[in-house]
């Protein structure tokens, strides 16, 4: 089978590990959806999508309308961006996610704002290097204001939480694990340290399962803050992130594009 990565970064330990495990027996072929000129054919049999750029969904939604499946599609990729969408969908789902409100522009709506709790702050369009932040009080929310007048931004009551996030990744339906500092403890972000499937709060696998389902994605990542007894919050939702340092997240990687693949094939 021929297997087309969508990408900028083929070396991504993850699509590397992955690359190495297909290519015995299959054709493994990275596609830069910036320097690209026209797509090789035939068509591969199926594609991964490791990018959320512009011209990465707009690749991938040309190789959709040629038939070709694309793992996560274009359109579930580009929901996850808008953490507007993605927060309305969740909380329309049922899912635990935290209540999250739009305001525009945070240099005009700090001027107005009165926190009478305190805010986590984010860019409603998530990307690389976004804005993630906790503001206290109306102070800081002045001071990130000043950082970032023109952001369009969400706003969430910050949820008591122990500092530290449980990052989940799922391919397919295998769940992996791990913890991270937040990046809005006052150390700031820090190390991952994996977490075994045991050592996950009971139905929280199944929860991140939903959440693929909710939001058709079949690689995904999905954080979770602790409020308080094993209580899940999720705060995020993410398109085929990097899954760095899982086991197993290569070998899973790879039986999903194929097991993906042969299915498109089946008549």
């Amino acid at each position: 089978m021929k297997i087309g990565l969508i990408t900028p970064e083929p070396e991504h330990p993850l699509l590397a590990d992955t690359t190495a495990l297909l290519t015995p027996e299959h054709e493994v072929e990275a596609l830069d959806p910036v320097s690209l000129g026209d797509v090789p054919l035939p068509l591969a049999d199926v594609y991964l999508l490791k990018s959320r750029t512009p011209h990465a969904l707009g690749l991938a939604r040309y190789l959709e309308r040629r038939g070709a499946p694309v793992v996560n599609t274009a359109a579930a990729t580009a929901l996850c961006q808008d953490r507007t969408e993605m927060a309305g969908l969740a909380l329309r789902a049922g899912l635990p996610f935290a209540a999250t409100r739009t305001v525009g522009a945070l240099g005009v709506w700090a001027r107005e704002a009165r926190p009478s709790a305190p805010l986590v702050v984010k860019s409603r369009l998530s990307r690389r290097g976004d804005l993630v932040a906790l503001a206290d009080d109306a102070a800081r929310l002045r001071e990130l204001a000043g950082s970032w007048p023109q952001e369009p931004v969400v706003v969430q009551e910050y949820a008591p939480n122990n500092g530290w996030d449980h990052k989940l990744w799922a391919i397919g339906d295998q769940v992996f694990s791990a913890l991270r500092r937040s990046e809005l403890s006052p150390g700031g972000r820090g190390p991952t340290h994996p977490l075994a499937a045991d050592e996950l709060p009971a139905g929280w696998a199944d929860l991140v399962r939903r959440v693929g389902m909710v939001f058709a994605l079949d690689v995904y990542g999905v954080d979770i803050i602790d409020t308080g007894g094993g209580t899940p919050l999720i705060v995020d939702v993410n398109a085929f992130p990097g899954i760095r340092g899982q086991a197993g997240a290569p070998e899973a990687l790879a039986a999903l594009a194929l097991h993906r693949a042969a299915a498109a094939a089946r008549p």
